[in-house]
């Protein structure tokens, strides 16, 4: 007998249809299982058998074959074990009106026979309600996930006794009720807050710049200066991720396995900080599977680098690309997957191998040449994707014991907000949403100088020596500033800028 049941498969952050087919005929006793399923696939046929029999079920003793079609493309994790358990069980005769028409079929199955969560749920069930699927039966612990894909029902099963009984329709399991995305920003709680950030006012204004208009930072200063706080305090004042923000930043997370069992939608900005020890591949994306990469987690949020020329050469010059494109392609002999990666990168180093070149208080022990040995160690390349270069002092005493308080990241976010607002309607239909994003044509419709604000850019280029893309990085850091003042680019913004 023949019995088919509707999955999917994973491919990236991208779902694609497999039909889980299962026939049971007469003849020697035998269990086959094909359509290059990879080791956690093959794996299913214990975890089913266990599964069927701890849940009152009889495996099938006969010749039984289980395709996962499309033949061709490589299936990957045991998000077929339900579906497969289903097909055998159909296929076997052991339960009755299957109806599964429009439904598709998700998770992993304990020898107990609990439904256990998988990675990628959210990505797969976007896929399905587009490709025209009404109903999705998912593990319980990926239900939050999902909550917020409106257009399909959701059923949270619990174990396969309950997905057979409401795929029979012996015990309906009530859909899903949708969580709106509005609720969940209400519960948004920043990590860090700016108000516990002692001094650094030169610093705070850079990171306001820097939120309002989505651009690079690098922070240079001394060991104990604060420049790790301040980069924990960065989404905090970040605008709201939109709901299209959320739902890709989730995707990527779930695909990754990243999610926490029952965690819902990301409503937070993701804050990735990799060890300065990461690989290109762990940087970028990578692996024989082409997993997800720190620069893609970390997409719709801020990527933090520490110790910036710690990091291994090869692994900064990878980020060069991503950075500039906004997403980055991983490409591997048994897998290929395109991950977006629309970050803000923040980086922090020292100014020497000591930290304390140039400090007031401290003494550098450095020489010329290890001091210039060091900072080689950051291409001028991927400095020129960076568009604002700070430098940190220590703190002095008088302002680390201060009481006078502080303003609230709360605060600092009106003000990007209102900003990102006049940027959001200045580009409508430009493909961009802030100033770090302006190509070369953006640039020369929407950040001319006029008067002194020309003759005070051009005076810095000639006494800098920048270069073309460090002009224009000056430009994009102006109109942000002009964008907070709420009007346009003066010869004070452009000061602002070049400091």
């Amino acid at each position: 007998m023949l019995a088919r049941v509707q999955s999917l498969g994973l491919n990236g952050i991208d779902g694609f249809p497999v039909t889980v087919e299962a026939y049971v005929a007469d003849g020697l006793p035998m269990f086959e299982l094909v359509g290059l399923p990879d080791a956690a696939v093959r794996e299913a046929r214990e975890r089913v058998r266990a599964a069927m029999q701890q849940t009152g079920f009889t495996f099938p003793v006969a010749r039984t074959t289980v395709n996962l079609a499309p033949a061709d493309v490589k299936k990957e994790g045991p998000a077929y074990d339900l579906p497969i358990a289903l097909a055998l069980l159909a296929a076997s005769g052991q339960i009755e009106g299957l109806a599964l028409p429009g439904r598709v079929v998700l998770g992993e199955l304990a020898l107990g026979g609990q439904v256990t969560q998988v990675r990628g749920v959210l990505p797969m069930i976007i896929s399905a309600r587009a490709q025209g699927f009404a109903e999705a039966l998912v593990p319980r612990g990926n239900a939050q996930e999902v909550a917020c894909v409106d257009g399909i029902r959701i059923i949270p099963v619990e174990t396969l006794r309950e997905a057979v009984d409401h795929v029979t329709g012996a015990a309906k399991i009530e859909p899903l009720r949708a969580v709106p995305y509005e609720q969940l920003l209400t519960a948004r709680r920043p990590a860090q807050d700016l108000s516990s950030v002692r001094g650094q006012h030169s610093a705070k204004r850079a990171l306001e710049i820097a939120a309002a208009g989505g651009h690079n930072v690098l922070m240079v200063g001394p060991p104990g200066a604060g420049k790790t706080m301040l980069a924990r305090c960065l989404p905090g004042i970040l605008p709201d991720m939109t709901f299209e923000e959320a739902l890709e930043a989730t995707r990527i997370h779930s695909a990754a396995g990243q999610l926490a069992p029952g965690q819902g939608l990301l409503s937070e900005r993701p804050f990735r900080a990799p060890h300065h020890t990461a690989s290109a591949a762990a940087l970028v994306g990578g692996g024989p599977k082409a997993r997800p990469g720190e620069i893609s987690l970390a997409s719709g949020g801020v990527l933090f680098l520490d110790e910036l020329p710690e990091y291994n050469r090869a692994a900064l010059e990878a980020l060069r690309q991503p950075l500039e494109d906004g997403f980055v392609s991983v490409v591997r002999v048994a897998a290929q997957a395109r991950y977006p990666a629309h970050v803000m990168l923040v980086a922090a180093m020292n100014p020497c191998p000591c930290g304390h070149y140039g400090s007031e208080t401290q003494t550098c022990r450095c020489t010329q040449h290890e001091i210039r040995k060091y900072l080689d160690r950051v291409s001028g390349p991927l400095l020129d994707r960076i568009d604002m270069q700070l430098e940190i002092s220590a703190v002095p005493v008088e302002q680390i014991a201060s009481d006078a308080p502080a303003e609230s990241s709360a605060a600092v976010r009106a003000r990007v907000e209102a900003a990102r607002r006049v940027q959001s309607h200045r580009y409508a239909g430009e493909g961009v949403s802030c100033n770090a994003q302006l190509s070369g044509a953006q640039i020369e419709r929407y950040c001319r100088l006029s008067g002194d604000a020309k003759r005070l850019a051009h005076m810095a280029v000639q006494k800098y020596k920048l270069s073309m893309r460090a002009y224009t990085r000056v430009l994009k850091v102006a109109r942000t500033i002009a964008d907070l003042a709420g009007g346009e680019i003066t010869a004070a913004h452009v000061a602002e800028a070049v400091r």
